[in-house]
């Protein structure tokens, strides 16, 4: 059922997993009604990362349910433009990647946009492409991803809604979105061929998948006026169109954020704590200047009737807010505060801070970090991936080339260095678009980054490397951006790092916005083994607490946070010199997302902005602040 504020029908899933089962199952469901009336059944298919677990699940379905692809006809989005179909990031080989080389599909059945030939030669395949795609009978069902502007296909914003499949330009953004593809921006295409978005609205059913950091976007796209500016809202206008999504894509829905707007609430604590945020942050007042008038012209009367006196509300308010604030993260020695957010004992406290990349510790919870060592803390850090795909090849020849230089200083026998400096040399120089690195490159790439993460440890205060875990989980040992799923291998992992540690406290990365879904795993990968801990009777378990960050990408809604940790300017800039360190991660960093800015840009920005909020909230100023959310497991 659509919600009231919702123009097209979103379904809500708690994960992307659970959400692209039932997008599968969609599809599994109308190939099965098409065979039994012996008929083609015609799908349109996207690529990039969000429909990924859909085609491992439609995979999934044909090898161990039977379900078969003889009877479909494909026809995929778009392509990049110009790219050799073979090429590892064209839309080409990740379809067959992913899906078609696992099905039974009939390979004259396929359809894909050409990345190749003349501006001429693509002007005709485009209008040949819409005639075959008439020539079958039209798409029976078409999915969607969205871009963080709301483009569909390649659809960017500005794209007619009478358009049909051509070649296009690429926006700057949505460039920057697809370098996890390619290394870095200046490789990326900067023209696609797409289906037009008049194409895809004669398309029997829609299915637009979304999960992650699209919340924005979405709301816009479901609840605000049609737009060709918002290429995704002119789907408001398909007669049959499902948006399906994770709960974190949910977040700006009206019915997710502001609940009270669409009907009866629940008011709890929670609930409140998030209306009276929203409502002091939308009229730009501190939460104890709020009165009566403001609450009744903004939605939240029934809180009133509910709880009473508006000043009372305010106050309860305040105080979640002001409890949230601490300088002790590891609790407050010789104090027994209820409201804390943390216990006093035991202290000191053994902590373990999951780091997912070997830089994720000081740019997420860099003041924290210190802060836990600097109050008496036995801290401790895993190091979860080795990270080596974000080093760069000039990187490689550096260190060798300094391995190499060193044992001729001090009279080392280097001929064994100076061959491995030869043999990465001529590998580099010949290395392919996209070829996967040789085992030993790999192998220093890694070393590059444990070196870096030791010293930022150092740096810290940590006494020494018996505090530094480097776990190297198997999942995300492929060489490639693709990464492997959770494995048995990398829980048992992390199991027998917690039974030897035993930790009061744990930290791990709830960062989902992560674009190359490693802090994802990586957080499963923490969640299972302390599952299965609990469930085995580990008695240290159940003294253990775990708190969430968010990483490099965003962070958490003030209304979430239950520990923020203030820092002084001269903190924020011990932080930066920390996070300096990782030298092979400064400047231009491979595979770095959508943004733009540099990771201690990123972090400074995003600890500011807490702050910021608190203070505007009426809490006291800082300089900045990190935030967490408790886990209860």
């Amino acid at each position: 059922m659509v919600d009231s504020f919702e123009k097209i029908a979103v379904q809500i899933f708690q994960n992307a997993k659970l959400g692209s089962v039932a997008a599968a199952n969609e599809i599994a469901n109308l190939i099965r009604k098409k065979q039994a009336s012996n008929e083609n059944c015609v799908l349109g298919l996207a690529t990039g990362s969000t429909p990924i677990s859909m085609y491992a699940e439609l995979v999934r379905l044909h090898r161990e349910e039977g379900l078969s692809f003889k009877n479909v006809i494909s026809f995929n989005l778009d392509e990049y433009y110009p790219i050799e179909k073979e090429a590892y990031q064209s839309y080409w080989s990740f379809m067959h990647r992913h899906l078609f080389n696992h099905v039974d599909i009939d390979p004259s059945n396929i359809n894909l946009p050409s990345g190749t030939g003349t501006k001429e030669d693509v002007k005709k395949f485009c209008q040949e492409y819409e005639d075959k795609i008439e020539a079958a009978g039209g798409i029976d069902m078409q999915i969607l991803g969205i871009g963080n502007n709301g483009h569909i296909g390649f659809n960017e914003p500005g794209s007619s809604i009478f358009s049909k499949t051509r070649m296009v330009n690429l926006e700057n953004n949505t460039r920057l979105a697809n370098t996890y593809e390619f290394q870095n921006i200046s490789k990326v295409p900067r023209r696609a061929v797409t289906m037009g978005i008049n194409t895809i609205l004669k398309s029997r059913k829609i299915i637009l998948l979304a999960w992650g950091s699209k919340a924005s976007i979405i709301a816009k796209s479901v609840e605000g006026n049609v737009t060709e500016q918002i290429p995704a809202s002119i789907l408001q206008q398909h007669p049959d169109c499902t948006f399906i999504i994770d709960e974190v894509a949910s977040a700006e829905l009206t019915r997710i954020k502001s609940p009270w707007l669409t009907g009866e609430c629940d008011w709890t604590t929670n609930m409140i704590k998030r209306a009276v945020i929203n409502l002091a942050l939308k009229l730009e007042k501190p939460v104890l200047s709020l009165n009566t008038n403001d609450y009744n012209e903004n939605g939240l009367s029934d809180l009133l009737v509910e709880k009473g006196d508006a000043y009372e509300i305010n106050l309860q308010v305040f105080y979640l807010l002001r409890d949230s604030i601490t300088g002790w993260p590891g609790g407050k020695p010789g104090l027994q505060l209820p409201s804390h957010p943390e216990r006093s004992n035991p202290h000191p406290k053994k902590c373990l801070i999951f780091s997912p990349h070997p830089d994720d510790d000081i740019i997420s919870m860099g003041g924290t970090f210190m802060r836990l060592h600097d109050q008496g803390h036995e801290v401790h850090v895993a190091y979860q991936t080795s990270g080596n795909i974000a080093v760069t090849d000039e990187f490689v020849t550096r260190f060798i080339d300094f391995a190499v230089g060193f044992e001729e200083m001090f009279g080392i026998d280097n001929q064994k260095s100076q061959g491995i400096l030869a043999e990465a040399r001529n590998f580099i120089a010949s290395k392919k678009k996209n070829q996967v690195d040789t085992g030993a490159i790999r192998e220093i790439k890694g070393l590059i980054r444990r070196c870096e993460a030791k010293a930022t440890c150092r740096y810290v205060g940590l006494p020494d490397d018996s505090r530094c875990h480097f776990q190297n989980l198997p999942f995300y040992e492929t060489g490639t951006i693709d990464k492997n799923p959770m494995g048995e291998a990398d829980v048992i992992n992390t199991m027998a790092l917690l039974n030897t540690l035993q930790p009061h406290q744990i930290y791990c990365a709830g960062d989902l916005a992560d674009p190359h879904g490693t802090h994802k795993v990586c957080l499963d990968v923490v969640f299972e083994s302390m599952r299965r801990l609990k469930e085995a009777g580990e008695p240290w378990v159940k003294d253990c607490w775990v708190w969430l960050y968010k990483g490099a990408w965003q962070e958490w809604d003030i209304s979430e946070i239950e520990m923020a940790i203030p820092m002084s300017p001269d903190q924020v800039m011990k932080k930066r010199f920390g996070i300096f360190i990782h030298q092979s991660q400064k400047d231009s960093v491979p595979f770095q997302g959508t943004d733009a800015r540099e990771f201690w840009q990123r972090a400074e920005d995003r600890n500011g902005n807490t702050a910021n909020l608190y203070a505007a909230l009426g809490l006291t100023k800082y300089a900045a602040m990190e935030a967490f959310v408790r886990w209860h497991f």
